[in-house]
């Protein structure tokens, strides 16, 4: 699964709309947007941030295994 589709997963599962998630990731939404479509790589430094908020691994974040924990 690329990460991109995880990105949006993670954000609906919380109940989260993108406007709501780029205010407490202190971001742009047209950055949060073009990340979760895909159009935009994912800077590590953000990858970091957004496991962190999640509470779930980078390998979870990049699709590399399927198991949420740390």
């Amino acid at each position: 699964m690329p990460y991109y589709r995880r990105l949006r997963d993670l954000r609906e599962d919380h109940d989260l709309t993108q406007s709501q998630l780029v205010e407490k990731l202190n971001m742009h939404k047209t950055t949060y947007t073009n990340y979760e479509q895909g159009k935009r790589d994912l800077p590590l430094e953000v990858a970091i941030k957004i496991a962190k908020f999640y509470g779930v691994s980078l390998d979870y974040l990049a699709g590399l295994k399927n198991d949420e924990n740390k």
